[in-house]
């Protein structure tokens, strides 16, 4: 598998951060974690049109944006236009949200010219994805909005677990004991610390308990990199770490 960060900011506007979108594929498979605003642009540098799958982690529009300009870009942005199918996975509501978009921009939303179909994974529960050969891909329940859920992707006895965005939970570790790569929102400094965000500490207090391989830092306010996040997770989690950028990838 292959990991890349298309998007590593927040809805706090940056020039060198768009919002959050990650890229995970392999074999035929190419799944897309989240589509907010600027990862379409991101996706010019990569084969846009073989995405397969894109999985929402909740409905911020830091994480959705891009989604209708995505679908419309697979309907008119290149000649042959796309004919492979697409499947939209999340968590309850996520019928609803495409609907309302479409209802905003047009039916080529939800009818767009090649089969598009929407699949919503409740917590606790999984999924395969792509065939036998493609992801065994897990939803978990995550202390951020109503909906947000966190997810666990695997294939060849590779592990990616990605966050989302979450609050501090001390099971989330525990869930994601031993995997390959902890990809782990890291938002604000300990002097701005809510409930519904974590911190450096925080981050270090999770992967103490995950023990990644790799623990894969994402989506910074501008305030948490005017800290040695390093030192901080440090405290907590002695294994590798990195502080991920727009474009950075990772070969499992």
């Amino acid at each position: 598998m292959r990991l890349t960060t298309l998007g590593t900011g927040t809805i706090a506007l940056v020039p060198e951060r768009v919002r959050a979108g990650h890229l995970v594929e392999a074999g035929e498979v190419r799944l897309l974690l989240d589509c907010g605003s600027g990862i379409v642009q991101r996706l010019a540098a990569h084969d846009w049109m073989s995405i397969t799958h894109v999985a929402l982690s909740h409905f911020h529009a830091d994480h959705v944006g891009d989604l209708p300009t995505l679908i419309f870009a697979w309907r008119h942005g290149r000649l042959p236009a796309r004919s492979e199918p697409v499947e939209i996975i999340g968590p309850p509501g996520t019928r609803d949200l495409v609907e309302r978009l479409a209802a905003a921009f047009g039916s080529w939303l939800v009818d767009p010219g090649f089969p598009l179909t929407v699949r919503e994974l409740p917590p606790g529960e999984a999924a395969v994805i792509g065939g036998e050969s493609g992801f065994r891909v897990e939803a978990r329940k995550v202390p951020h909005t109503d909906e947000s859920v966190a997810y666990s992707v695997e294939r060849g006895g590779r592990r990616i677990v990605y966050t989302g965005d979450t609050g501090f939970d001390e099971t989330l570790g525990g869930w994601a004991e031993g995997t390959d790569v902890l990809l782990c929102e890291c938002s604000l400094p300990e002097s701005m610390a809510v409930p519904t965000h974590l911190t450096p500490r925080e981050c270090g207090l999770i992967a103490a308990r995950a023990a990644p391989g790799l623990l894969v830092l994402t989506h910074f306010y501008p305030p948490v990199e005017r800290v040695d996040v390093r030192a901080e997770v440090g405290e907590h989690f002695p294994g590798r770490v990195v502080l991920a950028s727009d474009g950075w990838s990772h070969e499992l």
